[in-house]
């Protein structure tokens, strides 16, 4: 029972580590807020890193429209 858990708990933080260098990879970008995978990442996330999320972008892609999950109102401005 014990192998189980630690099998488990390995890819529970291996999914975690992949998954949140994959959501930071997206926000530090300098190509295109509109990745796919990166929106429904950032959308996913708690609140806090959510904001700091949409930060990031808007201070690279502060001039175009935002992705789901960092827009506010009708969606054509950053919360």
């Amino acid at each position: 029972m014990t192998k189980l858990i630690r099998i488990f708990l390995t890819i529970v933080v291996a999914a975690t580590a992949v998954l949140g260098f994959r959501w930071y990879q997206y926000v530090d970008n300098k190509q295109s807020p509109f990745d796919e995978v990166g929106i429904a990442l950032n959308a996913a996330m708690p609140g806090p890193l959510n904001q700091w999320g949409c930060d990031r972008l808007k201070l690279t892609f502060g001039n175009g429209l935002p992705p789901h999950g960092c827009a506010a109102g009708d969606g054509t401005q950053w919360k």
